[in-house]
């Protein structure tokens, strides 16, 4: 699924946060969010999925304005049935197991119970025995698991977009690794248009294809990625800045 932006302002006050003319995320890219506390990201990523409303422009994805009202309710938010995200924790629900949470999404998302408890197998690398049987409320677990759970109920559906922001955040060195191979694996073998935000350079330098570098509000460089071909620059620019 191809994402595209136009004319895209997000400004609080006389504070502009984002400020992106134009810019286009091919079907099947893997793209890396890069840039200081402060740069965008955020932002960026709440703007695609209509978390916040922007100042002007528009966010289209497969060609629907994911802001826009329609007639009939249903057409415009048809690009969420395909979207798979997790920008933070306040996307749990505090009081359900995470049974329960994952029953939840497939009823959502129109897929049955058998195929989600079959998905669910494939994530047993990340989980290890710490989250599926354990009958505890989200609200208990520690920050590491719920990041975990967060990020399992953004990829359980197999979507066609998938947008995390700051995944590693809050997971030890093994489950990191982990989390990045699930996300290169899933745009690989099924096509997901991927979209991360986060502060761990060398994650994102491994498997992006694409790297944008925000900075207050700016795009300021959109680096092809091949092989970690934007290692070098990324490190030249955060240096500088350091």
């Amino acid at each position: 699924m191809e994402l595209k932006i136009e004319n895209l302002k997000k400004q609080y006050g006389e504070k502009v946060a984002l400020d992106i003319p134009s810019l286009t995320i091919k079907s099947g890219e893997l793209v890396g969010l890069v840039g200081n506390n402060g740069a965008g990201k955020t932002t960026l990523l709440r703007l695609v999925l209509d978390l916040i409303k922007a100042t002007e422009g528009r966010v289209l994805s497969d060609g629907i304005d994911v802001a826009a009202p329609a007639p009939r309710r249903g057409e415009s938010e048809a690009w969420k049935s395909y979207t798979g995200s997790f920008v933070d924790g306040r996307f749990l629900i505090d009081f359900y197991t995470p049974e329960e949470y994952f029953t939840l999404i497939g009823r959502l998302y129109g897929i049955p119970q058998p195929t989600i408890d079959e998905r669910l197998q494939t994530f047993t690398p990340l989980m290890h025995d710490e989250i599926l049987g354990t009958r505890k409320f989200l609200h208990d677990f520690s920050e590491g698991n719920r990041q975990k759970i967060g990020i399992i109920g953004a990829m359980l559906i197999h979507p066609k977009v998938l947008l995390l922001d700051e995944p590693f955040n809050y997971l030890d060195p093994s489950s990191q690794i982990v989390v990045a191979r699930m996300i290169q694996q899933m745009n690989r073998d099924l096509g997901t248009t991927v979209i991360i935000s986060s502060h761990n350079l060398n994650f994102v330098s491994d498997i992006s294809t694409r790297i944008l570098l925000l900075e207050k509000g700016l795009v300021i460089k959109d680096l092809p990625n091949n092989e970690g071909s934007a290692t070098q620059e990324l490190n030249e620019y955060f240096n500088a800045e350091a």
